[in-house]
């Protein structure tokens, strides 16, 4: 842990501060009350995400919970991140870039090659990096659900088809989220480069951890 000082982000003590490299993977154990506040440094990068309960990792992130409970595929300020138990896993509490997909899903091997030919499948993808780092933690790939995606722009039309189109980001938006539990989580900085989801240039992510200030 770092010494005492102002988070950029958000009052408190800087528990950690790591800028993931594009294409990279991150986790950590985020405490309860704690804030973990993701920066989009360059902007337009798609930051694929995933929570569970640090005690119980069946309990993890539902994005059927989520959604049917704020109404919205959405995310954003005050949006409130169940579990398949319906409990909260983390709530956002700031948001300065609007809005962020829920339904977009992980890009993959598998799905590289189906979406864009079997020429790419040799790039890297989210669930590799959601695999590779989960495995940390105990995590395997029964472990994974639909996840979310930060700063990812996936549009909805009226027919009911979806679209990943150039994003709403820019360089220094951020998203705070704050740990209504003990949580694990897990984060894969979107390696695509055959969408706009990452502006087709993979950026960096920072990834800051404080305890916010008792008031």
């Amino acid at each position: 842990m770092t010494t005492a000082t102002t988070s950029p982000y958000a009052a408190g003590r800087v528990v950690s501060d790591e800028t993931v490299p594009a294409r990279a993977a991150w986790s950590a154990i985020v405490r309860r009350g704690r804030l973990l506040t993701i920066t989009d440094l360059h902007g337009n990068q798609a930051a694929d995400f995933l929570v569970y309960d640090a005690h119980d990792t069946s309990v993890r992130y539902s994005a059927p919970d989520t959604i049917q409970a704020q109404g919205n595929i959405f995310l954003t300020t005050g949006s409130v991140l169940l579990s398949n138990e319906h409990t909260p896993l983390m709530t956002v509490v700031e948001d300065t870039c609007g809005r962020h997909d829920t339904v977009g899903g992980a890009c993959s091997k598998e799905s590289n090659t189906l979406r864009y030919g079997h020429h790419t499948f040799s790039q890297h993808a989210c669930v590799e990096n959601f695999l590779a780092e989960g495995s940390k933690h105990g995590l395997g790939k029964r472990d994974l659900v639909s996840n979310i995606n930060w700063y990812m722009n996936v549009p909805v039309e009226k027919d009911g088809t979806l679209g990943i189109v150039d994003g709403i980001s820019a360089p220094g938006l951020k998203v705070v989220l704050r740990a209504e539990t003990d949580v694990i989580a897990l984060l894969s900085n979107c390696p695509q480069i055959n969408n706009p989801c990452n502006g087709f240039d993979p950026s960096a992510v920072q990834m800051t951890i404080t305890e916010p200030d008792e008031s």
